[in-house]
């Protein structure tokens, strides 16, 4: 193992730009780092997919910060303790029982009933664009479609979607000053304080969506406690449209400045599936997967991993592993044996991929089909990311013109 990565790694501005470039560089070092973390938290980041996929999986590696470090229990409490009780920061028995409720509404029929829908609202927001003859394909459209669908899968109104993207944003963003913490704190407040008040709601008046299936679990079946129910909830918003989101952006990004594998989606639609799966291997909607514990001490790659470290597993970085893929810095919607991890690996595999993959074809299918002229309007230099040192790995916008 090298000498510690600074802490500083993943927010530079060109590691944001590129990150497979700085994973490059590391890989000739070793598939395992230690990161400079303040003193009390050991650090690791995994980048090889032979250690990485299975890490993933691992129950060494638990989801429950209270095997964390004592100082990352503080910060997460005071900055963000919306998100401390739900699935996927919980290991068995009660991570099994909380997705095994919420599983009930991602089944593979349930989802598929969903397409007349999505085909809908893709048709409307494309409608729109064509009106103006440009679009920035964000604003547009890769995010208004997931958020109108997660929205409405949920039951939560639809004149209340536009406050859930500041929310989110600061739910899934760093903070890496005391400005950002308070405003993270400010925004999951008024996440907190929605949802308490819309449990309060279908509680009096049961409606047929998720929100309300997810009450009366609660207070029949004793199944979620009440901070779990408002946390589950608030993970399935944030969660349900910032992977398809962000999927969509740099998945039509990466075809933008792909012309030939563009033309041959064009070309050959049939391969949508494949490109799809490419998109999320190429440059997947989240950079690193959500942190992971050392419940013991543990040995990866040959380096020693005390209990109570945190382990950050770089999705990115294993899906560019040239051990694992053939020219991995290629784009290849053709690409076969496609074992990328862009929705995990194991127990915490994203529940909603279904429902992502089925609203990307629809999404890529009709912007290609009814817009095949589409290209960039800027130079692919000025296209911004969003900040850097997040999970996520997004665009801030995408201009296009057609």
């Amino acid at each position: 193992m090298s000498e510690k990565l600074p802490i500083e790694f993943v927010f530079n501005p060109e590691f944001g730009r590129d990150p497979y470039a700085a994973y490059a560089t590391l890989r000739d070092k070793g598939p395992v780092h230690a990161i400079d973390f303040p003193p009390g938290m050991d650090a690791f980041l995994i980048i090889g997919h032979e250690h990485g996929r299975p890490a993933l999986g691992d129950p060494r590696l638990a989801k429950d910060m209270r095997h964390g470090p004592a100082l990352f229990r503080e910060f997460v409490a005071t900055g963000n303790p919306v998100l401390a009780h739900n699935m996927l920061n919980s290991d068995p028995p009660d991570h099994t029982r909380l997705r095994r409720l919420v599983s009930k509404a991602f089944t593979p029929r349930r989802v598929e009933s969903l397409r007349p829908r999505i085909q809908e609202i893709t048709d409307g927001l494309i409608d729109a664009m064509t009106a103006k003859g440009h679009a920035d394909l964000l604003d547009d459209f890769a995010f208004p479609l997931p958020i109108i669908v997660i929205c409405e899968l949920l039951g939560i109104p639809s004149e209340d979607r536009d406050d859930f993207r500041d929310w989110s944003a600061a739910l899934v963003n760093p903070t890496v000053d005391e400005e950002q913490l308070r405003h993270r704190a400010e925004m999951g407040a008024a996440t907190r304080a929605y949802f308490t008040r819309l449990i309060a709601e279908r509680r009096a008046e049961p409606r047929d969506d998720m929100v309300s299936a997810l009450v009366a679990a609660s207070d029949d079946e004793e199944l979620l406690s009440e901070q779990e129910l408002l946390s589950t909830l608030i993970l399935l918003l944030i969660a349900g449209h910032e992977t398809t989101v962000n999927l969509i952006g740099n998945g039509m990004l990466a075809l933008l400045t792909h012309p030939d594998q563009l033309q041959l989606l064009q070309d050959k639609p049939e391969l949508l599936p494949s490109a799809i799966e490419e998109f999320l291997r190429y440059d997947g909607p989240v950079e690193r997967a959500t942190f992971r514990f050392a419940a013991e001490d543990l040995e990866i790659a040959g380096v020693h991993i005390p209990q109570g470290s945190i382990v950050h597993i770089s999705l990115g970085a294993v899906d560019h592993d040239p051990e694992a893929f053939d020219a991995p810095e290629t784009l290849d919607i053709t690409r076969t044996d496609n074992r990328h991890v862009a929705f995990g690996h194991g127990i915490h595999f994203c529940l909603g991929a279904p429902l992502a993959r089925l609203e990307a074809q629809i999404a890529f299918g009709t912007l290609l089909r009814r817009l095949p002229g589409i290209e960039l309007s800027c130079a692919p230099s000025e296209v911004a990311w969003r900040q850097t040192g997040s999970i996520v790995r997004g665009l801030r916008a995408l201009p296009v013109s057609f």
